[in-house]
C-alpha cells in the first residue's frame, strides 16, 4: 500500500472571505489577480516547502508541484490547488479557462516524474493523467474547493487536463 500524503489546510473554505474569494476567484478580473499574486504565493510556498501560502486563510489546499521542462530539461515549479484522496493528490490544468493548457500538464505528459512539496514535506510523486470515464467525479471535488473551476471550464473549448500524483 503506497503511504499516504499529509495534509495540511489551515484557514476554513466556508468563512465570509473564503466565499467572497470563491465568487470573486470565478470572475476574469479575479483570475487575472490570482494570477498576479502567483509568484508571491510561490516564493512562500517555496521557503516553507508548501507548509504556508497566501491562499492558506481562505482554506485553499496549495501543493507546490515541480516538473522537468519538456523543452529546455529544467526543473518548472507550480502552485496548484489540489484535491486529496490519501495516497493520491489530484491536480487540475484549468489555466484559468485560457484557450491554451499550462505547460505543467504538457511536462508531464512527457515525463510524468514529478515532485510535490506539501504540508512541509517535499515528496518524488508520478503522474498519471486521469481516465475520461473519471474526470467528472474529480472535477466535482474541485468544485467543491471553489466555484471558480465551472467558471474556468465554462471559458475554454479544449478539455481540462486532470492528473492523478501517486509517490513514486
Amino acid at each position: 500500500m503506497t503511504s499516504q500524503f499529509p495534509d495540511r489546510q489551515w484557514g476554513s473554505r466556508t468563512n465570509p472571505l473564503s466565499r467572497a474569494a470563491n465568487r470573486f476567484a470565478a470572475t476574469k478580473p479575479g483570475s487575472w489577480l490570482i494570477r498576479t499574486l502567483t509568484p508571491l504565493d510561490r516564493a512562500v510556498l517555496e521557503r516553507t516547502d508548501a507548509k504556508y501560502t497566501v491562499l492558506g486563510p481562505i482554506g485553499a489546499p496549495v501543493v507546490l508541484l515541480t516538473t522537468t521542462g519538456r523543452k529546455s530539461g529544467l526543473p518548472r515549479t507550480q502552485p496548484l490547488l489540489y484535491v486529496h484522496d490519501g495516497d493520491t493528490l489530484y491536480v487540475i490544468g484549468s489555466n484559468f479557462g485560457q484557450a491554451s493548457h499550462p505547460a505543467w500538464t504538457s511536462n508531464l505528459l512527457a515525463d510524468p516524474a514529478a515532485t510535490v512539496a506539501i504540508a512541509g514535506e517535499r515528496i518524488p510523486v508520478t503522474a498519471t493523467p486521469v481516465p475520461a470515464a473519471d474526470k467528472e467525479e474529480i472535477f466535482a471535488r474541485f468544485v467543491d474547493i471553489t466555484g471558480a473551476y465551472t467558471a474556468y471550464r465554462d471559458r475554454t473549448t479544449r478539455d481540462l487536463r486532470i492528473f492523478a500524483l501517486r509517490r513514486a
